[in-house]
């Protein structure tokens, strides 16, 4: 779907795409900077003694790129399947039983998409952070804001993880997936200091 599509399907009354998808893209579009800072490093010769610690960033940005587009429609499809499972019968006590399990398990499920996202965002933030002083200091801006874009990705994935984890039941899968989260979520100081670093060195 062209992007003008997206966003105006994005911008309608219709349930999916929604945040989950929009941090998802936000990811994906950091990482694509990361890509394009690379392949405006490599084969320079200013910047020939950093090549082999470059390259590879590239690659991982690349694979992470696709991974976030991926989860766009993970995240719209696990969120159907959350509705899907609300429209069951509840006219018995038997129905109403197995609606409710069904529910649990379809929003645990819808957890990890965004999960995986704020995963992806983090690992974006970590590839950006291993940028600055090895690679074309005339994008320098662009390392910059595709840790913004990361770091704002993580944060809107975080909210959409919360929004499934405060619906179940089970303290035991609560837990482990705020853990989970937590263990993401370290990457937003990084992210800051990253966009920090970069706004004072393009302020000169």
């Amino acid at each position: 779907m062209p992007l003008d599509d997206w966003l105006e399907r994005l911008g309608s009354a219709a349930p999916t795409p929604g945040g989950g998808a929009a941090a998802a893209l936000a990811a994906a579009t950091g990482a694509a900077l990361i890509e394009m800072v690379v392949n405006l490093t490599i084969g320079k010769s200013a910047y020939a003694e950093h090549e082999s610690h470059v390259q590879p960033i590239g690659a991982q940005a690349r694979a992470l790129r696709q991974r976030a587009l991926e989860l766009i429609d993970a995240d719209a499809a696990a969120f159907d399947t959350v509705m899907a499972a609300y429209g069951l019968p509840r006219d018995s006590d038997a129905e109403k039983a197995a609606r409710t399990a069904a529910i649990q398990v379809a929003t645990a499920d819808a957890a990890r998409p965004p999960m995986e996202i704020a995963e992806v965002a983090a690992r974006i933030i970590e590839l950006a952070a291993a940028l600055p002083g090895r690679s074309n200091r005339n994008v320098l801006s662009d390392v910059g804001v595709a840790a913004a874009l990361a770091g704002s990705a993580l944060e809107a994935a975080a909210i959409n993880v919360e929004v499934n984890v405060g619906a179940l039941k089970d303290p035991g899968v609560r837990e482990e997936l705020r853990k989970e989260l937590s263990a993401h979520l370290i990457a937003q100081q990084l992210g800051r200091e990253v966009v920090g670093n970069v706004l004072h060195g393009v302020a000169g």
